[in-house]
């Protein structure tokens, strides 16, 4: 009998040390989960510890906003009135999505669409037939000047009325040193700040569609007159790297407003707007987002870790 007993005692015993042994082991699995859970860097944090003073970027227009705290981390010549190429497109984009015209409707490529600015060429022949929403491609994606030509002649009251409307929708957002003169960018008198391009940015972003029409790499849009599929490149060599987790993109170039770039985009865990204008070498405006890139990774590992403990990813 005291036998039987000193049995079930043992038993208990063993029993609360593996139920011990469970608990402290379970804790320590969160306890690691916890300690390699992503911590979010505070946007005042970066500005006060990363050092944005040496950035050194060769656009000489250079805006990068933080999305989620609404927070600039950089910022040279934010104001600066600058002509501002096929970055016009996001604004006829924008009012042709917004004014709920049928992206449907078959729309023929004119000679009234050819650039006579600067003769710039195309893949659109004349009398080809595209949809207004394989025209917004074209014009987004690869920056096709007719393509854009053509989305304001079909808007209602035709290209006077379009760019009207473009610039009705810049004075509601608040772009006070915004001027548009056409709907493709050719003109020199479009002309905007990357502070006010930052409120467009901020206004595409309420439309999905954007992300598509953007940031795709390669696309194909069909003629529907002949049936002939007619391929496209995006012009931001960016889409093309997974490095970037990118939700909008444009580029633009003349000679007046040098290679231009905006994208919304994530590094690591961070939502930024990155506007870049006036930079005057071919392939220095991703030269200077690889640089914000390198430069954002880089300030997060100055931070001192004390800051960073309180503030988990939501």
């Amino acid at each position: 009998m005291k036998y039987s007993k000193l049995l079930a005692s043992l038993a208990g015993i063993v029993s609360m040390m593996a139920a011990t042994i469970y608990v402290t082991s379970d804790a320590n699995v969160n306890s690691a989960a916890n300690d390699e859970s992503p911590t979010y860097i505070k946007a005042a944090d970066l500005v006060q510890y990363g050092q944005p003073n040496r950035l050194a970027l060769q656009s000489a227009v250079a805006l990068v906003m933080d999305d989620r705290e609404d927070v600039m981390l950089y910022g040279r010549n934010v104001d600066r009135p600058r002509p501002i190429a096929s970055l016009t497109k996001l604004m006829t984009a924008l009012v042709i999505i917004e004014s709920g015209l049928y992206l449907d409707e078959h729309i023929e490529i004119t000679r009234e669409d050819r650039d006579r600015l600067r003769g710039t060429r195309s893949r659109l022949g004349f009398g080809a037939v595209l949809t207004r929403y394989d025209l917004l491609r074209a014009a987004l994606g690869a920056s096709d000047n007719r393509a854009a030509a053509a989305l304001g002649r079909s808007f209602p009251g035709g290209t006077e009325a379009m760019v009207q409307a473009m610039n009705a929708k810049a004075v509601e957002l608040g772009m006070t040193h915004t001027h548009y003169a056409d709907s493709s960018g050719l003109n020199n008198a479009n002309v905007s700040t990357a502070r006010d391009l930052l409120l467009l940015v901020a206004e595409t972003r309420k439309h999905s569609l954007f992300q598509n029409l953007t940031t795709v790499p390669n696309f194909v849009v069909t003629d529907r007159a002949t049936g002939r599929e007619i391929s496209f490149h995006n012009t931001n060599r960016l889409v093309r790297q997974e490095t970037w987790g990118i939700g909008l993109s444009k580029t633009g170039y003349t000679a007046a407003a040098g290679n231009c770039l905006i994208m919304q985009a994530r590094i690591g865990n961070r939502p930024l707007t990155i506007v870049l204008l006036d930079s005057w070498g071919k392939l220095s405006r991703y030269g200077d987002a690889r640089r914000i890139q390198q430069w954002l990774q880089s300030a997060e590992r100055r931070v001192p870790r004390l800051q960073t403990a309180s503030t988990s990813i939501n």
